[in-house]
């Protein structure tokens, strides 16, 4: 399995929409694959989350990872998180 390297602005992103590093991990390793642009590959997973987010509840946390595959790493190029 490759490994998964961080871009600066995914680290950015990370901390910005409330997701940890460990949740894109996971949602690499075992969440849905969806197409993304410009040939990069999109990981969802959706996480129990029962917590306040920016002022409100929220049962479920999503994370979408943008990964562009190289031929020795993963590359998390951002990362998107929804609140349900």
């Amino acid at each position: 399995m490759k490994p998964i390297v961080f871009t600066t602005h995914a680290r950015d992103q990370c901390s910005e929409r409330g997701a940890t590093e460990a949740e894109v991990v996971t949602t690499i390793r075992s969440g849905e694959k969806v197409a993304a642009k410009r040939g990069q590959h999109g990981y969802r997973m959706n996480f129990q989350y029962h917590d306040v987010w920016s002022g409100r509840r929220y049962a479920i946390k999503q994370v979408l990872a943008i990964v562009a595959e190289e031929s020795n790493a993963l590359v998390v190029v951002t990362v998107y998180t929804f609140y349900f």
